[in-house]
């Protein structure tokens, strides 16, 4: 069989760096305060950075650092000093998007192993060789590739050349995430990370003589998404990226919460796992199928990776939501858990203990009881704990969660 892939997982601050270590994330990438495409999440300062990077080697995962911002010459001025402390730190590569930037890197933290960026729009075997020779350990591919181009990219590139490619996550309507729309509309740079996303909005029509007039442009009964993207999900197909010569399977969600980071991590996990364990006889297990679909997301296709992708777009930005968090873990003592209330439940619901490389247990809330150790009929709380004693041990990253309850309209009340 061929090489493992790695789980390659967002780890958006401390927390989501924490869960997607503990549900089986092979490395994890980050940014610090500057330099990262996603200047909205959490991130981390210098101190952050080095525990961080310590904390996961601690734990045999390699933390790689985005440094892949489109740099002004400003910008360019603290990048010499930032490349010298990412290298003294420990980081395990530097995913870097700009020639500039690569060349600095080569002079201020020649020991750290460079990943060029999907920013480069890699789509073709000349291109990774140009990478290659300039000194990359890895390409991360643009995402407007079919299995068939990635496969003939392996086959015509160095094996010592390692392959990434996004598997899971939030699709870019640009090409490779170049966008000038953010910045247009909104000033906000999404080549320096501050995208404000404006693919999601919902647009109209006004003609230039109606000023205040405005035409609906119709694709459904919501209205119009012109530039929005489906969400990426390649989990039923391990098998076909594994083919292809992938190696490494990236996950988009640096911005997520670290609910999404377990879920999707331990889904892609459990499935390399097992299709690693038997390649001939390899089935998905239902239950990691259904995984991806009880985290925030937007309706699922495969991307690029068939070819040209019919029904890219869709008819609104919305999420879909149809489980919620309850519980992230406070402390574990054997069998007694105690969690933080997320979202409020009652005695008698139906709810799901999450924990790493298991499948879900569902229970009912009928023991749950709070500080006091009362038994509540409601804990609704924000941030309140709660205590609940399972009939086994409970890993200390468990999480707890429950489907959604319908929304019931005035008509049907």
């Amino acid at each position: 069989m061929k090489q493992k892939p790695e789980i390659l997982a967002p780890a958006g601050d401390f927390d989501k760096l924490r869960f997607a270590i503990a549900y089986g994330a092979d490395a994890v990438y980050m940014a610090g305060k500057s330099f990262g495409m996603r200047a909205a999440a959490a991130n981390f300062d210098d101190d952050a950075l080095r525990e961080g990077i310590a904390y996961a080697h601690a734990r045999g995962v390699k933390c790689y650092i985005t440094v892949n911002i489109i740099p002004s010459n400003e910008d360019l001025k603290v990048l010499p000093a930032y490349l010298e402390f990412l290298q003294e730190a420990g980081a395990d590569a530097l995913i870097v998007a700009d020639v500039g930037v690569v060349a600095m890197a080569k002079r201020y933290a020649p020991r750290v192993p460079l990943h060029i960026s999907t920013q480069t729009s890699i789509l073709n075997h000349e291109a990774a060789n140009f990478w290659a020779d300039l000194g990359a350990e890895r390409i991360v591919l643009a995402r407007e590739l079919s299995l068939e181009d990635i496969a003939e990219i392996r086959q015509k590139t160095p094996k010592s050349l390692e392959i990434e490619a996004f598997v899971h996550g939030a699709m870019c309507i640009s090409y490779s995430g170049r966008c000038l729309i953010s910045q247009y509309l909104t000033g906000r740079d999404a080549n320096h990370g501050a995208c404000a996303q404006p693919c999601r909005w919902k647009y109209n029509l006004v003609e230039e003589k109606r000023p205040g007039e405005y035409f609906p442009v119709v694709e459904g009964e919501g209205g119009t998404y012109l530039y929005n993207s489906k969400d990426l999900c390649m989990i039923d197909h391990i098998p076909e990226l594994v083919d292809a010569g992938i190696t490494s399977f990236k996950i988009e969600g640096r911005n997520k919460t670290a609910y999404y980071a377990a879920g999707i991590t331990s889904a892609y996990r459990r499935a390399v796992d097992a299709y690693c364990e038997n390649p001939e006889g390899f089935a998905l297990p239902a239950d990691i199928h259904e995984e991806v679909g009880k985290v925030s997301h937007r309706n699922y296709y495969t991307g690029f990776y068939f070819g040209d992708p019919n029904g890219q777009y869709y008819e609104d930005s919305q999420y879909l939501r149809d489980w919620e968090v309850t519980g992230m873990p406070i402390s574990v003592d054997g069998s007694r858990a105690t969690f933080a209330l997320k979202n409020r439940f009652y005695r008698g619901n139906v709810l799901e203990l999450v924990q790493p490389g298991k499948p879900p247990y569902t229970f009912t809330a009928d023991a749950v009881v709070d500080e006091a150790g009362e038994a509540l009929d409601v804990f609704h709380h924000p941030e309140m704990r709660f205590t609940i004693e399972f009939p086994f041990e409970v890993d200390p990253f468990a999480i707890l969660r429950r489907e959604k309850e319908p929304q019931t309209s005035k008509s049907e009340a």
